[in-house]
């Protein structure tokens, strides 16, 4: 190096030391973005009666009954950021965190309230606050800067703040109030009849407003509001099943004014086990579409507009689109179900109940991972529904799941470590037998068993029962002899369905245990999950068919039975392909909360044709059918024909968005808040698809394109991260190459792997019927 060069490398190692940055250009990582506090995105933000305001936090906290804003209840709040950058490999060896109790001062770079000083740390999530004792009622300004693997800093982030509550804990779910989103009419046109008649395009639980110029003389307004149309284009007055309509009656003054008419609650939604609406939102109502009858001259309606009530949502957080049309629109309709039924800020059950249940928990949880980065609903969802237990069997069992799922996804153990001792008597155990399984009809429910759990008096009733799947033969709305949703299940004392999800839910306890650091927990439910996966296979597994078995004493075998087994890995390996054979036989024989596991099972054992194939089905038992019905969010059965009074806002039926992710494109995450992350996309028959998912630590991307002969994958995995990346195999003799240059991969059944793949975008190739010591060009 030339003198020169020597002064300027002088000089620019004394500008870093003194800035404590790099130069734009020499830049590893960029700084920290997307700063969350006890995992809330937009702690900062604020709304009046759910419309978005430039206000700020400070001014807010000194109007609490006119401004809406989050609240920090935490004594020990945890903070979260993002990286950013360009820089293959690149990770966080260090931060510094800066809390000040006004903007000014954070500003400067003083932390009066919290100066962390440099931590040499990697981790990014869930560091606790360690400052000075928090005030309630008090806003804070945060932010943070970190070093890269190479000790380069980055500049400070933008400056975040939040606004803790009145009253502080040792730990509570914050969350964010419910917002409104402003729509307008897609279409508006007249009717044959001189109707006015306006389409939003889409189903939503909003309000309705709009101005009107009346003339001299009071008149009325009417005003009909519903989800369907008739077969005549109005807006149908008679809706089957639960599908809502409402007339709406508006005395008019006279000139030019602005009404918000008011929705009737209805009895249904707004009893005791309801999710009630906020007083600063008000009553919602579904609708789609708006029929205003002809007036007079003297009077003109302008500007019909409505508010879409929601949980704040990001529309672009995670985006799929893939050469199937069909089944873009299956994705499609099942995102936004979950921006569109987030309407109270739990998972409830749609609009005929508002009611929280477990089994919709469930499916709303994973889908909503799996379309936003947004985990406070599902920890608020799963608090209540501890404490507010519902009758189903399986249904208690599934608390379980989505406290593991809540874990793995938004790598925050602390509702689970509340939650612990409520819910190990989740598991059922106090139904079990010697041998490990349970039964709901041996007279162990007692007002102990049902105290334990809290289970609330359902219809006079506080007795668990079975339930497979909904509705049952005979059904709510069906014909007594109607089959109902079971494939013709045939209950015993001792169920194949219930005892599977005991064992799930046992195995999932086990490694919340183990996550808590409870070692002789941990030894405990190991041996109960060993005792029950024995008893299992010898109880419902029929020796002479390999099938799965209902019940003890039968040897009906339903698609229940066997998908159930086979998701939760039940069956013996020698069994699978005669269960697979006999679940391909039975198609989609059960309902749109079975297809859930019916998916899992399928994609789980490598069966991805055929599960594309029920995907994209357009059968009537299809989740394209709910779009052909005319719903804008998944339903709760598939047709009215299979749940007479069913509802077009179910998030239930909202399965595909998480199969999609995980099992399609093969997303998950193999540790805590994608810490490591698994790709391993089943894309049977699918030409090309592409996935971007919104994680706590940023964006995975994942894009497949599939040829006869070869199968090249892109994937991009974000800061901090590492991934494990399968590719399909054909044959040994495939040649597989990364970046373009061949590299070894490792067979792993129908795949190759490579693990340990490290943060950064990659490209995989793999050709298939290669001759031997042929030569590889890969573009």
């Amino acid at each position: 190096m030339t003198i020169l060069g020597n002064k300027i490398g002088r000089i620019l190692s004394l500008s870093i030391a003194l800035s404590g940055t790099l130069p734009a250009q020499a830049q590893q990582i960029t700084a920290p973005a997307e700063l969350r506090i006890d995992l809330l995105l937009h702690a900062d933000k604020v709304w009046k009666n759910g419309l978005e305001v430039k206000q700020s936090l400070a001014a807010a906290a000194q109007q609490p009954d006119v401004y809406q804003t989050a609240r920090i209840a935490n004594e020990q709040p945890l903070f979260s950021w993002v990286i950013n950058g360009d820089a293959p490999g690149a990770y966080q060896t260090a931060y510094h965190i800066l809390v000040a109790s006004t903007a000014q001062k954070l500003a400067a770079g003083i932390g009066d309230v919290w100066d962390a000083g440099k931590i040499l740390s990697g981790d990014q999530l869930g560091i606790a606050y360690k400052g000075k004792a928090l005030r309630p009622n008090t806003v804070y300004y945060w932010k943070v800067k970190i070093w890269d693997n190479k000790g380069m800093p980055t500049a400070y982030s933008k400056g975040a703040s939040f606004l803790t509550d009145s009253i502080l804990k040792s730990y509570q779910v914050p969350f964010t109030p419910l917002v409104k989103s402003e729509q307008e009419p897609i279409l508006e046109k007249q009717l044959s009849n001189g109707n006015s008649f306006y389409d939003f395009g889409k189903d939503a639980f909003s309000q309705l407003f709009l101005v009107v110029q009346a003339g001299v003389g009071q008149d009325t307004l009417r005003v009909h509001v519903g989800e369907a149309l008739d077969a005549n284009g109005h807006v149908d007055r008679r809706p089957k099943g639960s599908l809502r309509y409402q007339l709406l009656k508006i005395p008019l003054k006279q000139g030019k004014y602005p009404y918000y008419p008011e929705f009737k609650p209805s009895r249904y939604n707004t009893g005791p086990r309801a999710i009630r609406m906020p007083g600063y939102i008000g009553e919602v109502f579904p609708f789609r579409y708006v029929e205003i009858e002809k007036t007079g001259t003297d009077i003109q309606v302008m500007n019909p507009g409505r508010y879409a009530v929601h949980y704040i949502f990001n529309d672009s957080a995670t985006i799929f689109q893939s050469a199937d049309t069909v089944l873009n629109s299956v994705w499609a309709l099942s995102k936004y179900t979950m921006k569109a039924t987030s309407f109270t800020g739990f998972y409830v059950d749609g609009d005929r109940e508002r009611t929280p249940y477990e089994a919709d928990a469930l499916i709303n949880q994973l889908s909503h991972y799996a379309s936003d980065a947004e985990y406070n609903m599902a920890k608020r969802s799963l608090e209540y529904l501890i404490y507010h237990a519902t009758w189903p069997t399986e249904w208690s069992l599934q608390n379980l799941l989505i406290a593991w799922n809540d874990y793995m996804y938004s790598g925050d153990i602390r509702t689970v470590k509340a939650l612990y001792e409520a819910l190990k008597p989740k598991t059922l155990l106090a139904l079990s037998r010697p041998d490990g399984l349970i039964s709901t009809r041996t007279g162990k429910q007692d007002s102990a068993f049902a105290k334990s759990i809290h289970l609330i008096d359902f219809d006079g009733k506080t007795v668990m029962r079975d339930i497979v799947d909904w509705p049952q033969k005979g059904g709510v709305g069906l014909a007594p002899t109607a089959i109902g949703e079971t494939d013709n299940f045939e209950f015993t004392d001792y169920n194949a369905v219930v005892n599977g999800f005991h064992y799930q839910a046992l195995v999932c306890m086990k490694n919340l245990a183990a996550a808590l650091g409870k070692k002789e927990d941990v030894v405990f439910y190991e041996q109960q999950v060993a005792k029950v996966k024995q008893a299992f296979q010898r109880s419902f597994i029929d020796p002479a068919s390999g099938l799965v078995k209902d019940g003890e004493s039968t040897t009906h075998a339903s698609l229940h039975a066997n998908m159930i087994a086979l998701a939760f890995g039940l069956v013996p390996p020698e069994n699978r392909e005669k269960v697979l054979s006999f679940m391909q036989s039975r198609g989609m024989a059960c309902s749109v909360y079975g297809a859930q596991f019916l998916m899992d099972a399928l994609y789980d054992a490598n069966d991805a044709d055929y599960a594309l194939k029920l995907l994209t089905s357009t059968d009537i038992r299809s989740w394209y059918n709910m779009i052909r019905t005319g719903s804008t969010m998944t339903t709760e059965g598939w047709d009215m024909i299979y749940k007479g009074n069913q509802d077009w806002n179910h998030a239930w039926g909202a399965a595909p968005a998480n199969i999609i992710v995980e099992k399609l494109m093969g997303v998950t995450p193999l540790s805590p808040a994608f810490g490591k992350i698994e790709i391993k996309p089943h894309a049977g028959t699918l030409r090309h698809a592409s996935l971007q998912l919104a994680t706590l630590r940023g964006a995975v991307t994942v894009r497949f394109e599939q040829q006869d002969s070869s199968f090249r994958l892109e994937t991009h995995l974000p800061f901090n991260t590492s991934g494990v990346i399968y590719l399909p195999r054909r044959a040994a003799s495939d040649v597989v190459f990364r970046n373009g240059k061949k590299v070894t991969a490792s067979p792993a059944g129908e795949f190759w792997m490579f693990k340990d793949v490290r943060a950064g975008k990659d490209n995989w190739t793999v050709q298939y019927n290669q001759p031997k010591n042929a030569g590889y060009t890969v573009q």
